[in-house]
């Protein structure tokens, strides 16, 4: 989606792509075959490119760390994209910035276990486990039933790296606040969107969001105050967890972003132009959006292919289609509602993807 948008914004798209039928390659202008966390592929890349620019989270700081110290330009930066990457370093980053977070402990040694004694007794349920790095879509998350299971289930994770044990609050509502940085500092902020979770992945996102003037006005805030803090350049969402205290942060992601997706066919300026504008040294666009409301629903593979066609010929929906292979719980495509009624877009959407051939519950 990225590349759809690249030559309007006078940017030329190289691509890094796992393999030559990647997605990815139909839009850009050039491709490299080769894998994110491989030095000698990323070199290739910065090599054909001014500037290197990421779509997901899955990436080797320290390799970018030392190609940036060769003078590769990579934006977000590889200090920037640890916020995302490493959720026990922002969580404590976060923390001593006074930045509103759950409740936590990092669990990197046997000996940090025992901060899991008792924690229903002082919390009123189970923490939830999070490993540090490499989780994403509900992978890498665990809900322990009691105690003694978070003990087991936390001691098994540290095996692999650090986590993150932290508090299940009450959740009222998750939404995300989009916000796009220039390399000047210039800095545009999207109307706030809720965010619908199913097994740990997103699939619904709607627009405008039922709470209160505050909160939104805080939503804003905060995620300004985020993008200056973690030096952002590019787009950013921030997931919120709404809870009767108030906005807890519960994620970031430093690129485009599922929360974002209805701005291709909703906003003045959709999310990947203004990410390339950012990254390319741009001026940002408008984030306005041109309707009062949207809803865009992801399409997760089911166990059988449904109809591109029969979902294509739902009224008053767009759908993308990525042209990957059909796998059961995959992300496949999203399609997308634009209109005045929340509640009407909502079910052409999810009439659209179900013919398309998801079968993930309503919310």
């Amino acid at each position: 989606m990225m590349g759809d948008e690249a030559h309007a914004v006078g940017v030329e798209l190289t691509v890094l792509a796992a393999t030559p039928s990647d997605p990815a390659s139909r839009s850009a202008d050039h491709v490299l075959v080769g894998a994110a966390d491989d030095e000698e592929s990323l070199r290739r890349l910065a090599g054909a490119t001014d500037v290197v620019t990421f779509d997901h989270e899955l990436v080797d700081l320290e390799l970018l760390a030392r190609l940036e110290a060769l003078g590769t330009v990579c934006r977000p930066s590889s200090s920037t994209l640890r916020f995302s990457v490493d959720k026990a370093f922002q969580r404590t980053d976060f923390a001593a910035a006074d930045l509103p977070v759950p409740h936590h402990v990092i669990l990197r040694h046997e000996t940090d276990l025992a901060a899991l004694a008792s924690w229903s007794q002082r919390f009123g349920s189970p923490p939830v486990l999070k490993a540090s790095r490499g989780g994403y879509d509900g992978r890498g998350v665990v809900f322990p039933l009691d105690d003694d299971e978070a003990l087991v289930e936390a001691r098994e994770m540290l095996s692999r790296g650090e986590v993150v044990a932290e508090e299940r609050v009450t959740l009222l509502a998750e939404v995300a606040q989009l916000v796009a940085r220039s390399v000047h500092g210039q800095i545009v902020v999207y109307p706030l969107v809720t965010t619908v979770q199913s097994a740990g992945m997103c699939v619904e996102v709607r627009r405008p969001v039922d709470i209160d003037a505050v909160e939104h006005a805080f939503a804003r805030a905060l995620a300004e105050r985020i993008a200056e803090h973690v030096g952002l350049v590019g787009v950013m969402a921030v997931e919120f967890f709404v809870t009767p205290q108030g906005l807890l942060i519960n994620e970031l992601a430093l690129r485009p972003h599922n929360s974002g997706h209805w701005t291709i066919e909703g906003a003045a300026t959709s999310q990947f132009a203004n990410h390339l504008r950012a990254v390319s040294g741009q001026d940002l666009g408008s984030p306005e959006a041109l309707t009062p409301a949207a809803v865009m629903v992801n399409v997760i593979g089911a166990a059988r292919p449904g109809s591109l066609r029969a979902a294509q010929d739902v009224e008053g929906v767009v759908v993308h289609d990525y042209a990957k292979e059909w796998r059961p719980g995959r992300k496949l495509g999203h399609v997308t509602a634009i209109g005045t009624d929340v509640a009407q877009l909502h079910v052409r959407a999810w009439e659209s993807a179900r013919a398309y051939g998801t079968d993930t519950q309503e919310a």
